[in-house]
Parts: structure tokens; sequence; C-alpha cells
């Protein structure tokens, strides 16, 4: 080689040593590599008109530009492979642009890297073309001088890329541990590893996982067997590899492990290779731990959250439980409570009796359960739970039963002292809506609030007892009393009806005192069977029986006196009759409780006095 040629490879050295001078080591790595083709190409110009780097294809034996001095260069005709370093072989046909093409194209293996075999090919417009002749060995100068740089090059920009990446973790391990939302974790897993290898794909497999994740590429963890190396990654919590040849893309799954288990696995999809990069494997082990780390912290802050809420609605319920509420407004607050904590779309309170075997649904269930359409679901729970005692959590009630509405179904025992109450009954219609979690929940309330539904239950009877008559249940006469004293002042008309048994003197007589209370009793039910809610029958003494009816006029309380002297007489045994005086107020009228008994009591007497077995209506008219 003339000393010109060792003057331009000494210039090329420093053109070269210029680029690790500048900023530009931290631009993208090709563009640096097309600036050491641009020094080729100036420093030894005019005789090097283009050069170019190509790497060779082993999978489809093809030659790939990698990167030129011109962007529209084509290498067209394959040369030979030789093998050995600085082999020089000549291209028949290379063309620079759409209209120029050379013959005298010159191609110059480089050491092999990275498991490809890399080529610079010149546009050398030499005298010779000639095998080993003086130009053949500057040009295997060049490529000398070239690849030892390229090699420079390469290991610099592979530090940068390791400190980059490495920074990028630490970033990442903050971020990760300073969110305590699962979102945001997933999200930043995810941020880190495109920001670092952007044309690789990826996936988080996550174990029971519900929730939706907006855009994130999540994705349930099955079993099954195209998820093979995914499970076992999984459940060996060690990185697997899958190697699909036939598409041209290696897989890696990455257990995202945790101190106390394995949450998921992340899969990283690499293409254009048949071998994931095994360099990068240990990056993405640490960035997998780092994620599991978060994950499990975000879950446990969120179980902890739930754990708290969970407490606060307890203590809530057992506050609002013990504050000596009616029982209609415990199970309204229940059942609005469990409805709106658990998103719950019926929620109903089924009580026993344990004289008639019959089933009662308390006021304040949902409307649902006062339906016909109910009775399949209460009556399929009461026969399990009278038997076993225990709870049921079932995820999808159509497997038990055909032609279902609700599938999630919740049905938790109200036991009080060994004995069972009832059942609470919870339905939603999408399967598998409930967690097991929420059940246990649900059994914590049900069974703190049995004790307040018994003792409201208890406490309302015995507020019944009080003011109601032991033999025939009816009110007794000073709650009557109270409800007309009301009732004339918040009222505009009521109708007040005094019942007297006819002959019951003679009853006593004939069949005893017992038959005489039986006869009573049968009086009374038959009163309770044709009055209202809202109307008030009594026991005014003896065998003397008072209905009023608040906000009714006289036309109806006659004909309802008429009804039940009719009814006592067909259905008592041994029959009896009755007599009825009635009378009638209105704001017209200004009376007072004492003057609307005092007509009646006289509409009574007319009536015994003239026959029986009739209604009087307060002085002297008879109906």
């Amino acid at each position: 080689m003339n000393f010109i040629g060792h003057q331009n490879i000494f210039k090329l050295q420093s053109r070269f040593l210029d680029l690790l001078d500048t900023d530009l080591i931290y631009e993208d790595y090709l563009i640096n590599v097309q600036k050491m083709l641009y020094a080729v190409k100036e420093v030894f110009s005019p005789n090097i008109i283009e050069a170019a780097l190509y790497s060779f294809q082993d999978w489809n034996l093809s030659y790939e530009n990698v990167i030129s001095t011109n962007k529209e260069t084509t290498l067209h005709t394959i040369p030979t492979i030789f093998h050995g370093n600085r082999i020089i072989n000549k291209i028949n046909k290379f063309s620079i642009g759409s209209e120029k093409v050379v013959k005298n194209g010159k191609m110059i293996r480089l050491n092999d890297r990275n498991q490809k075999s890399y080529f610079l090919v010149l546009n050398a417009n030499f005298a010779s073309s000639d095998l080993l002749t003086e130009e053949d060995i500057l040009l295997k100068d060049i490529a000398e001088e070239f690849e030892s740089f390229l090699t420079k090059l390469q290991k610099m920009y592979e530090v940068l890329k390791e400190e980059r990446k490495y920074k990028q973790l630490f970033r990442a391990t903050q971020k990760l541990h300073s969110s305590m939302k699962m979102e945001n974790v997933l999200s930043e897993v995810i941020y880190t590893l495109q920001d670092i290898y952007p044309s690789f794909t990826y996936y988080l497999l996550l174990s029971h996982d519900n929730n939706s994740h907006g855009d994130l590429p999540v994705k349930d963890l099955e079993y099954d067997s195209e998820n093979m190396a995914a499970m076992k990654a999984y459940v060996t919590g060690d990185i697997q590899f899958e190697e699909m040849v036939d598409e041209n893309k290696a897989i890696t799954y990455a257990p995202l492990k945790g101190k106390q288990g394995i949450y998921g696995v992340l899969q990283i999809i690499a293409p254009h290779t048949n071998i994931f990069p095994k360099n990068e494997v240990e990056f993405i082990t640490a960035i997998a731990n780092v994620a599991g780390g978060a994950l499990e912290n975000a879950q446990l802050y969120q179980q902890s959250k739930k754990l708290v809420a969970d407490l606060q609605l307890i203590n809530e319920a057992s506050h609002q439980l013990n504050s000596n509420l009616r029982l209609t407004e415990i199970m309204t607050y229940m059942c609005e409570r469990i409805s709106t904590s658990f998103h719950a779309k019926e929620v109903g309170f089924i009580l026993f009796s344990c004289e008639s075997n019959s089933i009662k649904v308390l006021q304040g269930s949902s409307p649902f359960f006062f339906e016909k359409k109910a009775l399949k679901y209460i009556q399929f729970f009461k026969e399990i739970i009278q038997v076993e005692k225990d709870s049921m959590f079932l995820g999808d009630f159509s497997i038990q039963m055909d032609d279902t509405e609700y599938k999630s179904i919740m049905a938790v025992p109200m036991i009080q002292t060994g004995i069972l109450k009832g059942f609470a009954i919870v339905m939603h219609p999408d399967p598998y809506y409930f967690s097991f979690d929420t059940f246990k929940l649900l059994q914590s309330l049900i069974h703190h609030s049995t004790l307040a539904l018994t003792n409201s239950m208890l406490r309302e009877e015995l507020e019944k007892m009080v003011v109601t008559d032991h033999l025939t249940k009816l009110y007794s006469r000073s709650f009557l009393d109270e409800k007309i004293e009301c009732s004339l002042t918040e009222d505009k008309e009521g109708t007040f009806i005094l019942v007297d048994i006819d002959n019951f003197k003679s009853i006593n007589d004939t069949y005893g005192h017992q038959v005489g209370d039986e006869i009573i009793v049968q009086v009374a039910n038959i009163i309770i069977e044709n009055i209202r809610s809202s109307d008030i029958g009594s026991r005014w003494g003896g065998e003397e029986l008072a209905i009023y009816l608040p906000r009714v006029p006289l036309s109806i309380g006659v004909s309802v006196a008429e009804r039940l002297v009719s009814k006592v007489r067909k259905w008592t045994s041994p029959t009896v009759t009755i007599s009825c005086g009635v009378s009638y107020w209105n704001k017209e009228t200004k009376e007072n409780y004492h003057t609307i008994f005092k007509r009646a009591d006289k509409a009574l007497y007319i009536a015994k006095e003239t026959g029986k077995n009739k209604v009087v209506v307060q002085d002297s008219l008879l109906c």
C-alpha cells in the first residue's frame, strides 16, 4: 500500500475518533454507523463512490441492507459466501439510486457479531478489480479499521444501553413501589418495557384477576395446552422460554414473584428471531421481580383497605342495629346496606314459624320476595338450611335448578341461642358475581343482625301483649280509647261499632265457661278477618267487643256490622248471634269520645230489646 493510502488510513482513524469526541454517541446507533460510512466515502474520494453495510440472514439466505450512504443502494446479485476474514468478493451488479448501476462493487466480509455475518460493500472505482491487488489490500485495511471502530462503537452502545436499562429499572422501581394502585403498577411495567424494547410485544397474564384494566395488555392466566410454558413459569417460579421457528419468533415467560406468592406471568414476544436474546434475560427477570413485589404490595394494600371498609361496615351496622329500631326499620336498613355494599340485585330476610312450619318474608326485603316467582328460591334454601343449619354460597345456581333468573346466590341462616330463626338470601343474575370475601362479610353481618332482629321482635311482641287482650288477641279497651281520641283530632270522620254476644249467660250455663270463652274467641277471629289492618278491634269487657273504623263513613260502617252479624250466625259453633250498635261522627258534629260511645251503647240496647241478632244505628235507626 502506497504512502497516500497510509495517510488516508490515518485520516480515517482520525475521523472515526472525532465521532467519539462529540455528542453523536448519544444518537441512534445506526446514524453513527452511517457517519462512519460517510467518512470512508469522503476520505477515499473519488476512488470510493458509495459505501454500505449489509448483513446476511441465515434463516432466508438473503442479504439485508443495514445502512448506507445512499438510501436507495441495492445489492442485486448475491455473491458466493466466502469463509474467513478479509475476503474480498467482486459484485457483478450493484446499483445506486434508480438509474445508476455499477459493476465493480466490492464486498468485504467483517468478523461475525451477534451470530450474524456482516459485509462492508463499496463501490470502489479503482483501476484494477482483481483480488489481492494493492487496492484490495487498501480495502482490507479500510475494512479492518471500520470493523475495529464498529466494535468499539458497539461496545459503547451496549454499555450505554445497559446503563439506560438499569436507570429505567431504578426509576421504575421507585415509581412501582410508590404506587398502591394495581392499575398504575401494571401500566408502569408495560411502559418501561416498551421504552427499552420497542420492537417486542408484551402481555401480563394475571391469576385471579376479574378487573378491567382499560387498554393494558392484560389477560387471565388459564391452564390449557397453549399456555403450558406460562403455567410452568407460574408454578415453578422460574423463567421459561419458547422457540417458535415456524413463526420466526421467540417468547419468554417471566413469573411476577412477590414474597408471599406468584401473581402472574409476564409474556414477552421477540420478533424475527428463533432464540430469545440471552443478554436480556437478566434485566427482564429483574423487572419481573420488581413488578411482582409491587403487585403484591398493591394487592395487600387493597386487601387492607377492603378489610378496614368491612370493619367499618360491621361497626356502623352494629351501631344502627343497637339503636332500638323497629323491626321493619332494621330490615329496611339491612337490605339497603347489603344491596349497596355488595351490589346485590335482590336481598331478602325470611322468618320461620316453628308452630306452623310456615315462612314469612319480613317487610323491608326486596319486592321480588313478595312475588310468587320467589317461592322456588325460598323453598329450595329453606329445606336445605333447616336440615344443615349452615350457610350456602352458590356461584351458578343454574347448575342446581333449570330456568333460573338469578345465578349467584348467598344464603346465611339466622341462629340465636342455637335456635334457627330464618335466613337471609342475597342474589344477582350474573354467575360467580360475589367473591368469597363478600360471602364471609355477609355471614358476619347476619350474625350481628340476628340478635338485634330477635330483640326487636321480642320488644314488639311485648308491646303488643301490653295493648292486646290475652284471650281474644284483640286490642285492649285502653288502646282503643287512645286511638279514638287521636282520630278525633287527626281524621275527618269515623264509625264506632259496639258488639254484644246475644244470650251469652245461657251459653255459659249450658256449656260451661270454657265453651263460653271459645265462643268469644270465635267471634273475635271473625272480626279480625273482616276488618282492615288500619281498623281497631278490641275487647270492651266480658262478652262485649268494639270496633272503630277511622276515616270510614256511616254507610260502610253499617255494611261491616251487618256482615259480622251474618257471619257470626253462620260460622260459630255452638251457634250464637250478635247485636250491634253503630254511631258515627264527622268534623261538623264536633262530638267527643264520650258522646260517640253513648250513642253506640244506646243503639246496642235498642237492638237487644227489639229482638237481637241485628244492627241498630245511633239512636233508633234500624238497618
